[in-house]
């Protein structure tokens, strides 16, 4: 496959997780709308949102397990022309249960596009570049918070809400017919990140451990980030959207910085934006008085959390324990639990003490999923054959020089036979 069309393959899935991000958070922004057309409670809409990720949490490991041997074009243009589909049935609905079915199928491709996007654009170049690769497509969701949600958002109160979910459907058609056309039609067991380069169960569960940790301590401050700006940070509530905008930027600019280091040392990576995130958050809570500290620290927050994100499925290509894309579902489900569980450890916190201590939970829990990353090496993980090896240092580079001369040193001549028994037989 050329590298122009991979790049446009790559180009097309990242716009798959740009609208499927999109299409998740919108009835968060049209919420109100929502509520007046259908004649039922903004509660009731938020429940759309709740049943969303329901799905997500549940459906992603069966529904990959299930479709396991089906390849990687009809199973993603199927996906793709779902998404399509229940977009449009959004568009049409009359009812709120209409609208609630039709949610919860897009929950239900969004589940399984979620586990195989990663494995499938990583096969589209060289394992070296599996990282950056990675990065690029979770690009698409970290996009779609900062432009194309809140370009929906207007787009809706001007023109209605089922104008934004149109223009979402109309999307997706040109992402679907670019995937149908170019996508090569691998077999799943085919290709070198089908399975993980490096297996290592218990690297595997630990990084879902993490994941859950990092991502509930991130959600816990950010959900209730706009009270935080106005509330403790004293500023005007027409700044919250810049501020978010900032943010956005922000996290953009994390995904697409942190892929080269995921390709040289994945579990470095981990640690790093655990760590960023953990100091972000504690600088928020002990500096956020302060307007200007607040919008750098949130900034560097979402930045941290982005590359967080991006680096977990570079991981997944390293240390799946079985196939990929299963391991991608397992931990798709678990950043899921994190958001729940961030969102209801948040709510609970916020009336009794105050959305400051909110971002004070979430520094606590990120720190100890930083504690939990800690416990593992920070060496270099192989690379899968025909990447390009991360150099060793300087002493490790003369350990192997010296022992590659005394092998060459030691390996039999043409005529010479090995002395049977010897260490050099044993060696060879």
């Amino acid at each position: 496959m050329g590298r122009g069309r991979a790049t446009v393959v790559l180009i097309g899935l990242s716009g798959g997780t740009f609208l499927y991000t999109t299409a998740e958070a919108l009835p968060i922004g049209l919420l109100l709308p929502m509520a007046l057309d259908l004649a039922v409670s903004p509660a009731d809409v938020g429940m759309l949102v709740t049943a969303y990720g329901a799905v997500v949490m549940v459906a992603s490991v069966p529904l990959t397990a299930l479709v396991r041997r089906v390849p990687r074009r009809p199973l993603l243009s199927a996906l793709l022309a779902g998404f399509v589909v229940s977009n449009a049935v959004t568009v049409f609905a009359s009812s709120f249960a209409v609208l609630l079915a039709a949610r919860m199928a897009t929950a239900a491709t969004h589940a399984l596009f979620w586990a195989v996007v990663v494995p499938a654009a990583a096969e589209l170049f060289r394992p070296g570049l599996s990282g950056r690769v990675v990065a690029v497509v979770f690009a698409g969701g970290n996009v779609a918070l900062a432009l194309g949600v809140p370009a929906g958002i207007w787009l809706g109160e001007r023109a209605g809400w089922r104008a934004s979910f149109l223009a979402v459907a109309g999307l997706g058609a040109v992402v679907f017919a670019v995937v149908a056309a170019l996508l090569p039609s691998t077999r799943p067991d085919q290709g070198h990140a089908t399975r993980g380069a490096t297996p290592d169960a218990r690297r595997f569960w630990l990084l879902v451990a993490v994941a859950v940790l990092a991502t509930a301590g991130a959600i816990a401050a950010y959900t209730y980030v706009a009270l935080f700006v106005t509330e403790h940070s004293a500023m005007a509530a027409t700044s919250v959207g810049a501020v978010l905008l900032v943010r956005g930027i922000a996290s953009v600019l994390g995904i697409l910085a942190v892929g080269v280091l995921v390709d040289r040392s994945p579990w470095l990576a981990l640690v790093a934006t655990v760590a960023v995130q953990s100091l972000a958050l504690i600088g928020l809570y002990t500096l956020g008085h302060r307007p200007a500290a607040a919008v750098g620290l949130i900034a560097l927050a979402g930045l941290a959390f982005a590359a967080f994100t991006a680096t977990l499925g570079g991981l997944v290509l390293q240390v799946a324990p079985g196939r990929s894309d299963l391991a991608a579902a397992t931990v798709s489900a678990a950043v899921n639990v994190g958001i729940t569980a961030g969102a209801f450890i948040g709510g609970l916190t916020l009336p009794s003490h105050g959305v400051h201590r909110t971002v004070l939970i979430g520094a606590l829990l990120s720190i100890v999923a930083l504690a939990l990353a800690l416990t593992v090496p920070l060496r270099v993980v192989p690379s899968p054959p025909g990447a390009t090896r991360p150099t060793a240092s300087g002493r490790g580079r003369t350990r192997l020089r010296r022992s590659a001369r005394s092998a060459r040193r030691c390996r039999p001549g043409p005529t010479e036979p090995a002395p049977t028994g010897s260490r050099r037989s044993a060696a060879w």
